[in-house]
C-alpha cells in the first residue's frame, strides 16, 4: 500500500476515535455536577431566576443528547465555545496559553532524550558494574518518586533555601539573575523554566533510561552485533550506527506520546509551579467545572496524541527496514 493511502486510511480511523473519546468525555463531565451552583456559590445574593438564566445562556437546559450534538456542531467548525469564567472564548484561552506549555514540554522531552540515550547505552555496556547499577537506581527513584513529592522538594532547596530559581510562574522576577544591575528578560525566562523542566526531566529520563538500557541488552546479544566485532568495526559505530537503531523503537513510542501530549502539559507539574500553561488551566477548569475549557483541552489533546501515533508508526518504517507501511 502506498504510503499516500495508509495515511488517508489512518486518518479515517481517528474520526470515530475521536467521537468516541468526544462523547465520554462529554458524559463523565456532565454527570459530575452543575457548574453554574460552582460558579455562583461565592455570590449568595444571586437568585435562582438568575442561575436559570445562566444555566439557558450557556445551553445546559437542554437535554444532554442536544447539548452534545450542538457542542459537536461547534468543535467541526473549529468553535471550542465561551468559558464559563469570564465568557472568555476557548480558543482565545487555549492560544493564549500554549506557547508556555510547548516551551516547558519540548525543553524537558530534548534534555530527556539527550540524557537518556548515552546513559542507557552505557549502562547497557557495562552490565552489573557500579556504574549500571547507579544508573539503575537512579532511574527507579525517579520512577518511584511522585512528581509533585519532587516538585515542592525543588522549591523549598533551590528556591526558599538557596534563592537560586523562583518558585513560581514562567516570567517576572525582578531581581533575580541581574546582568550589570539590569534584569535580563531571556535570563527571566531560563529563571523560570529551570526548576519544572527539571522535575519533568526526571520523571521522563528515568523511564527512558530503563526502556533503553532493556532494549540495548537485547540487540547486543544477536548474532549480527557479535559479527560486527569480530570484524573489527569500531565499537561507537556498532553502538550508535548498529544496536541503537534496532533497539531505539519502543524509544520511539515514547517519544510520539510526549510530544503528542505536550500540548496538554503536566497538570500535576504545571499547577505546583503555578505555571501559566494548559495543564494548569485544565486543573483549573476540571475544579470550577468549566465544560467548554475541559472538553477544548481535551480535544486538543487526543488530536495531538493521534497524530503522534501516525509520526511514530511513520518513523518506525522509516527506523526499521523490516517494518512496512500496510
Amino acid at each position: 500500500m502506498g504510503l499516500a493511502k495508509y495515511v488517508a486510511r489512518r486518518l479515517i480511523y481517528m474520526i470515530p476515535l475521536i467521537l468516541g473519546i468526544s462523547l465520554v468525555s462529554f458524559l463523565v463531565m456532565y454527570s459530575a455536577g452543575d457548574p453554574i451552583t460552582i460558579a455562583t456559590m461565592g455570590n449568595p445574593m444571586i437568585t435562582e431566576t438568575e442561575k436559570q438564566f445562566l444555566r439557558h445562556y450557556y445551553g445546559l437546559d437542554l437535554p444532554i443528547p442536544v447539548q452534545y450534538f450542538r457542542w459537536l456542531t461547534n468543535f467541526l467548525t473549529g468553535n471550542f465555545g465561551n468559558s464559563i469564567y469570564g465568557n472568555k472564548p476557548v480558543n482565545q484561552l487555549i492560544a493564549s496559553l500554549s506557547w508556555e506549555t510547548v516551551k516547558l514540554q519540548l525543553v524537558s522531552i530534548i534534555i530527556s532524550f539527550l540524557i537518556a540515550i548515552p546513559a542507557g547505552i552505557y549502562a547497557a555496556v557495562k552490565q552489573r558494574s557500579a556504574t549500571d547499577y547507579t544508573v539503575s537506581s537512579i532511574s527507579i527513584m525517579g520512577i518511584s518518586l511522585p512528581v509533585f513529592f519532587t516538585a515542592v522538594v525543588f522549591i523549598l532547596v533551590f528556591s526558599y533555601d538557596l534563592g537560586w530559581f523562583p518558585s513560581a510562574g514562567a516570567h517576572g522576577a525582578p531581581t533575580l539573575w541581574p546582568v550589570f544591575g539590569i534584569r535580563n528578560p531571556i535570563l527571566d525566562e531560563i529563571a523560570h523554566l529551570v526548576l519544572p523542566a527539571l522535575v519533568l526531566t526526571l520523571a521522563s529520563v528515568a523511564y527512558n533510561v530503563r526502556l533503553l538500557r532493556a532494549g540495548m541488552l537485547e540487540v547486543l546479544r544477536q548474532d549480527y552485533i557479535m559479527a560486527a566485532k569480530a570484524s573489527g568495526i569500531q565499537e561507537r559505530t556498532i553502538l550508535y550506527k548498529y544496536a541503537l537503531k534496532n533497539a531505539i523503537t519502543p524509544l520511539l513510542t515514547l517519544l510520539g506520546l510526549s510530544i503528542g501530549g505536550a500540548i496538554g502539559g503536566a497538570p500535576m507539574t504545571e499547577t505546583v509551579f503555578s505555571w501559566p500553561g494548559l495543564g494548569y488551566q485544565f486543573v483549573l477548569a476540571a475544579g470550577r467545572l468549566d465544560f467548554p475549557v475541559v472538553m477544548g483541552i481535551t480535544m486538543l489533546i487526543t488530536i495531538f496524541i493521534l497524530l503522534a501515533n501516525l509520526i511514530t508508526d511513520l518513523a518506525y518504517a522509516w527506523v526499521d527496514p523490516r517494518v512496512t507501511i500496510e
